[in-house]
């Protein structure tokens, strides 16, 4: 059973020199930011899609258009949710492998890192790399966020176990440097390459190692492990601030602190180095593990030093079983089920319809989540 200690153990007598006090290696408000996280995955993006198309009003397009991904350049609301995805991945890794590095051996240790790995880009390929349809036409190798925390994970795994803290600093700065210099340079093989769809450098290897096999988007994957690597280290940073030995306020302090440098560094440099997301420069790496920080100490605050945890219960609940939230909402469509269910209501919601079945569809998704927390079933790898 998963308990949580959503206060740090303190002396009342000295409120600012706290102990703190984490049961099962665990934070309520990191399943919570998680949580939060796979909503924004499982459901905003559609709803608000099909609200703004049956309200048709400013307030209405404005939601919709930050629930979109922008076309190249720029950053909108929907573009923090993969990179937030990977950042909780990365803060967890301190909580679970400290405990494991003491407890097992290396052998075991890296077979479970291992498999972790594997198992990630197996369901990435279910997910969306077409594997169900059993079409070797329609299959793609690398084109998930699962598949992008699997290479997160596995490096950032592998730099926690053998680097000092000094040294992860080093390997996180050096993958955001290399990377950038790589999208800098204007020609590779015989090739011109630019910062814009189609031609820049990411996207030509994925397309000469992928060949068939490639997605067909402008969304880049083998070279941008780099990013996907920095950003999940950056969590592991989180991680290791929040089991510091700094008090509660101190902490929360910090990772606001960070947070905002990084926005504020992120826009300085997008200036010579633009924020796309579909690409994952080295500036939106920067952009969105700010505000993955900012995000982490919010809930942080919220959850576990003020101990607001009432309203978090739904993302508690989702969190918990973030893969089966996950997988379970790109495998099955819940909006077709709740119109199945709910047929009877498009009587009533007219153009709204396809909204409310969002929001149903939803619901179905959510009780077999919360049934499974009330029954103590989690799916995890």
């Amino acid at each position: 059973m998963i308990k949580y200690k959503t206060g740090i153990v303190f002396k009342k007598e000295i409120e600012n020199n706290m102990t703190k006090t984490i049961v099962n290696n665990r934070l309520m408000s990191v399943d919570v930011l998680r949580g939060f996280d796979l909503l924004m995955i499982i459901v905003a993006d559609r709803f608000f899609y099909n609200l703004n198309t049956a309200a048709d009003t400013r307030f209405t397009k404005m939601l919709a258009d930050q629930f979109e991904h922008p076309e190249w350049i720029g950053f909108h609301l929907y573009d923090v949710i993969m990179p937030l995805f990977l950042f909780v991945v990365g803060v967890v890794i301190p909580f679970s492998l400290g405990k494991r590095s003491e407890e097992t051996s290396d052998f075991k240790l890296y077979r479970h890192i291992l498999k972790r790995f594997v198992v990630l880009f197996i369901l990435g390929w279910i997910v969306q790399g077409n594997l169900l349809a059993l079409d070797i036409s329609k299959f793609h190798i690398f084109s998930n966020t699962l598949q992008a925390i699997a290479v997160g994970y596995l490096f950032s795994c592998i730099a926690y176990l053998n680097l000092s803290r000094k040294g992860r600093y080093i390997f996180f700065a050096v993958c955001l440097v290399l990377y950038a210099v790589l999208l800098s340079i204007p020609g590779y093989f015989g090739h011109t390459f630019e910062l814009l769809p189609e031609k820049n450098l990411p996207i030509f290897i994925d397309q000469q190692v992928f060949g068939m096999f490639y997605d067909q988007t402008q969304y880049s994957w083998l070279l941008t492990g780099l990013g996907f690597t920095a950003t999940t280290l950056s969590g592991l940073f989180a991680g290791e601030l929040l089991l510091s030995s700094f008090s509660r306020k101190k902490i929360i302090l910090y990772l606001f602190l960070i947070g905002i440098t990084a926005i504020i560094l992120s826009l300085i440099i997008g200036i010579w180095h633009p924020i796309i997301k579909k690409i994952w420069t080295s500036s939106f790496v920067i952009f969105s593990s700010g505000i993955s920080f900012v995000l982490l100490a919010l809930f942080y605050w919220l959850v576990d030093v003020q101990g607001y945890t009432k309203w978090a219960y739904p993302f508690r609940v989702i969190g918990l079983n973030a893969i089966a939230a996950y997988v379970g909402s790109h495998v099955f469509n819940f909006s077709l089920i709740a119109k199945q269910i709910f047929f009877g209501f498009e009587q009533f919601t007219g153009g709204y319809y396809d909204a409310f079945c969002d929001l149903a569809g939803f619901g179905i998704l959510y009780f077999i989540l919360w049934y499974m927390h009330k029954n103590k079933t989690y799916i995890k790898v």
